[in-house]
């Protein structure tokens, strides 16, 4: 029989291997940064309108990086006239690319040090945050521990990890395999935080979830096969929309990568929810708008 040991690397590759289902491999990083700054995005001389007074920082998820994320969303609102950022958070030494994998409490630190470099360049008072799995949670962290709730306005998260992860069952499987959490720790210590029951999230959520004078949105899909069950995701308190998109339309069929990546009814909740009020209604439709 293998020791135990030899069995705990395969455990934490698996948990990667779903994980890595958030965004696509990483491809040429220059020049996608190049093009993405050229069109405007991570445009530090953008000050915004009267129409979109506040800037949007893209906050992207676990394995993501903050051009890869946001190929979709980013000109998607940078079109609509917002001025839009976007950081690279949770490196760990030697791994390029895939980044959101260092201690949760540090990549809060990192957003908060990136939102007032942003509002320093844009004048502005106050941001929005929008943000795709770990994205969309750990702001969380900074506004409620950080101070961040004096300079954010709203927080928008979609497929969110609010209240931790199964994945589908599977960390059920880690008190049957010795020594493999603290393995998953070690090596990726934002997955280890991210499963159910962790200190992290029993921390995060201790008090309640949200913080006084940010309105928070969540977008989830019940296709959800990272973020399991689904609800978890919904938030509760004053200030709160939780979204179900297959309410809005039953055709979706997006599950946790693609609700951040490509889909244009999620991206529709999300312009609704930065500017509530002009916002309209959500429909099958709005996938061509």
């Amino acid at each position: 029989m293998l020791p135990w040991k030899r069995l705990l690397r395969p455990i934490a590759a698996l948990l990667l291997a779903i994980s890595a289902t958030v965004v696509p491999a990483a491809t040429a990083a220059h020049a996608t940064t190049a093009a993405a700054t050229s069109s405007g995005w991570n445009d530090y001389d953008c000050k915004p309108s009267a129409a979109h007074p506040r800037p949007v920082v893209l906050v992207h998820g676990t394995l993501g990086n903050s051009v890869d994320n946001w190929l979709g969303l980013a000109p998607y609102l940078k079109h609509r006239g917002y001025c839009v950022f976007s950081l690279d958070y949770g490196q760990l030494p030697g791994v390029p690319f895939f980044h959101a994998l260092g201690p949760i409490e540090r990549s809060a630190e990192q957003l908060s040090a990136y939102v007032d470099r942003v509002l320093a360049a844009t004048g502005a008072t106050k941001a929005d945050l929008v943000g795709h799995s770990q994205g969309g949670m750990m702001p969380r962290y900074y506004l409620k521990f950080l101070g961040g709730a004096a300079k954010v306005n709203a927080l928008v998260g979609i497929a969110p990890n609010n209240h931790g992860t199964t994945l589908a069952g599977l960390t059920n499987l880690l008190p049957f395999f010795p020594g493999a959490e603290d393995l998953l720790t070690a090596a990726t210590p934002a997955l280890a935080q991210q499963v159910v029951g962790s200190d992290f999230m029993t921390k995060l959520n201790e008090g309640g979830d949200t913080v006084p004078g940010v309105r928070y949105t969540v977008i989830a899909t019940r296709y959800d096969e990272v973020v399991t069950p689904h609800r978890t995701q919904y938030l509760s308190g004053a200030n709160v929309r939780n979204i179900l998109i297959q309410d809005l339309c039953p055709l979706d069929l997006s599950e946790h990568a693609l609700l951040g990546l490509t889909d244009r009814i999620a991206f529709h909740e999300v312009a609704n929810a930065l500017d509530p009020a002009r916002a309209t209604a959500t429909t099958c439709a709005s996938v061509l708008s």
